[in-house]
């Protein structure tokens, strides 16, 4: 073979193996890999050898090196060396990813043994970069915190803590502890309370909460994955709703009504994690969840002596905020009270009328609305409300108890009531007929 007709076949081969949006490229004479190479592709592995570019350049202009580096493209088919040498024009651009054909990524896998992936990140399915991203959480696995210090040591300051099932982000690990990223938080916890890696993959999807936010005014909740099937419940712009399951253009949610679908096109879809609390920011918290309780109950003492139900239309007359609230109960157990007697009015969606007709944030909002609390139209936003309770069993009456695209009061005993469907109406339920998202505090 003349010098420039191998020449054009090194860099060509080279171009092929480095320019085709291949990311990691590594095969030995045996067709076993090797070795790993640099996300750049600037290297690849022959045999135990690492070879640049920049070495194959200087080797061809070597005279004395033209066996070695013709040795160097033996495994490449002669079909392909033919297909160079028969090549019209010969320019010293490298060719794109476009115009290197599956044919002579075949030939030079076949020959090498070379592992191409030709997938860009675009390529990429949405299940495999979030595989990716879930490799590198640190996901705590504790009764209830571990502490995040300032340096890989128990002696170390103390900067944030990490919940049970809350995530972060791996930087390096460092003797048995792991530096993470979460939040506002970075610093260093201990590696046997958390996993990481392949580890973390299966426990993040199941920690995790897929979530779908409304995009629209109002959002369709079919019975099936169609726009022929039928409407069973509606949703409200900027509500939130517990993904079960991802469908080509359609998403399986829990709504009231059951399981129903909504079309990807009118929701924003994520997944809900727990991220570390910063030391600032968990007393910054607890002292707006203790001045918001005292202006709450200052409030609820102020406003309860008249009645805001809007009972003028129903025929019936309903007791006063005020008449439920005594020295001796709660607010809490005031609001559980005052919240009951509505029981059996209508569902309306949208509405906010406790007596004529009201949707299940509508009703929480205009229950506590009788105690001045002001509370946003949302289930959703329901959420972030208040303050953290942790779970039913400590729940008190009074909590907002959150759930997929719905709210509701709790009551006490194991029980809730809210503005369930247009069916049923307002009534009484038990407080886990549904899975459970937050447990929020007012009072």
């Amino acid at each position: 073979m003349s010098k420039k007709a191998m020449r054009i076949a090194v860099f060509s081969a080279a171009s092929i193996i480095t320019f085709a949006n291949i990311n990691n490229v590594s095969y030995a004479a045996s067709g076993k890999v090797s070795s790993v190479l640099p996300q750049a592709g600037i290297t690849y592995a022959l045999g135990n050898d690492q070879v640049s570019l920049s070495n194959l350049q200087q080797s061809l202009e070597d005279d004395t090196k033209d066996s070695k580096a013709e040795t160097s493209i033996s495994g490449v088919s002669k079909s392909v060396v033919e297909d160079i040498e028969s090549s019209e024009a010969v320019t010293d651009e490298t060719p794109s990813a476009s115009n290197i054909t599956d044919s002579i990524l075949k030939d030079i896998q076949s020959a090498t043994g070379a592992v191409i992936d030709k997938k860009t990140e675009e390529q990429k399915s949405e299940e495999e970069k979030e595989e990716e991203l879930f490799k590198t959480l640190v996901i705590a696995q504790v009764d209830h915190y571990v502490n995040v210090r300032d340096n890989p040591s128990e002696e170390g300051d103390i900067v944030g803590k990490l919940y049970d099932k809350s995530v972060g982000t791996f930087i390096e690990e460092d003797n048995g502890w792991y530096k993470i990223k979460s939040g506002k938080v970075e610093g260093y916890v201990k590696a046997e309370f958390c996993v990481t890696g392949d580890e973390a993959v299966e426990l993040a999807k199941k920690v995790g909460t897929r979530m779908a936010t409304v995009t629209t005014t109002t959002l369709h909740v079919r019975s099936g994955p169609s726009t022929d099937d039928s409407v069973i419940e509606l949703i409200p712009i900027d509500d939130e709703l517990v993904v079960d399951e991802e469908l080509d253009g359609w998403v399986k949610v829990n709504v009231e009504e059951g399981e129903g679908y909504v079309s990807t096109d009118y929701v924003r879809l994520w997944t809900d994690f727990v991220q570390a609390e910063s030391k600032e920011e968990e007393e910054a918290r607890l002292a707006k969840e203790k001045a918001a309780r005292e202006a709450a109950n200052k409030a609820a003492k102020a406003n309860t002596s008249k009645d805001k139900a809007d009972g003028g239309n129903s025929g019936k007359s309903y007791n006063s905020a005020a008449s439920y609230t005594t020295e001796s109960s709660s607010i809490g157990a005031a609001v559980a009270q005052y919240a009951q007697q509505f029981v059996g009015n209508p569902y309306v969606y949208g509405g906010s009328s406790l007596t004529n007709g009201t949707d299940c944030s509508g009703f929480v909002m205009s229950v506590y609305a009788n105690f001045g609390v002001s509370l946003p139209h949302s289930s959703g936003a329901d959420r972030s409300q208040g303050s953290a309770v942790d779970g039913l069993a400590n729940a008190q009456p009074g909590d907002i108890v959150c759930y997929s695209g719905h709210v509701a009061i709790y009551i006490g005993n194991g029980q809730i009531v809210h503005a369930s469907t247009a069916k049923t109406g307002i009534k009484i339920s038990d407080a886990s007929y549904r899975p459970v998202l937050a447990v929020r505090r007012i009072f």
